[in-house]
């Protein structure tokens, strides 16, 4: 899993709330087990047109917005049916961030899990910064985990809080194989252990 400390880039200002899992990543595309290759998919039946030509004015399709690393989105972002494809596929597009006013649980926690940042914050804050992201490519936003900040591209900055444990998984690109990798040293004693203790096992 890649590393999140510091984010730059341009936000597409999504307002619609209750955008579930299935916007994200519709069920016909479920059948994978790889998470590379389902960016293309991603908001399929809001991106395009039955026969594949692209609905112009969705904002993922607009000039400015093609290259989003971050959404900010409407309340209840990631609602519906539990699907692990919808953080994939919001990945494989590019989106490293997602800002809203309140998550799905289960979508919450698997953004972490596969090296997403979704951020909880006031709707004040959501206003202002889904006012910055409608400026398009020229307003960059910045997400700094470390200093817990999303700074707009005029310079407000807004604090968010987040769990230590997950902040320091994300800092250093731990998903949950990298977490039992750090302690290798002690799996591998423990092993030698029982191997002298149990040789029969």
């Amino acid at each position: 899993m890649d590393k999140f400390t510091t984010l730059t880039g341009i936000a597409a200002p999504m307002p619609l709330v209750n955008i579930d899992t299935d916007m994200i990543i519709p069920k016909q595309f479920l059948k994978t087990i790889h998470r590379s290759g389902l960016g293309k998919n991603l908001f399929d039946e809001m991106r395009y047109n039955p026969d594949g030509t692209e609905i112009a004015d969705f904002v993922l399709n607009q000039p400015a917005y093609r290259s989003a690393e971050i959404i900010v989105a409407g309340d209840n972002f990631g609602c519906g049916s539990s699907r692990e494809h919808a953080p994939w596929a919001l990945l494989d597009f590019g989106i490293r961030a997602v800002i809203s006013t309140s998550f799905a649980d289960i979508f919450y926690n698997n953004c972490f899990k596969n090296g997403i940042l979704p951020i909880v914050m006031p709707q004040e804050a959501v206003d202002v910064l889904m006012e910055d992201a409608r400026k398009g490519a020229n307003a960059r936003m910045t997400i700094d985990l470390e200093n817990q900040t999303v700074t707009t591209s005029d310079g407000q900055s807004f604090g968010f809080d987040i769990d230590p444990f997950r902040k320091h998984c994300l800092l250093n690109g731990l998903d949950d194989i990298g977490l039992t990798m750090e302690k290798s040293a002690s799996i591998d004693t423990f092993e030698a252990q029982m191997q002298q203790s149990r040789p029969w096992v």
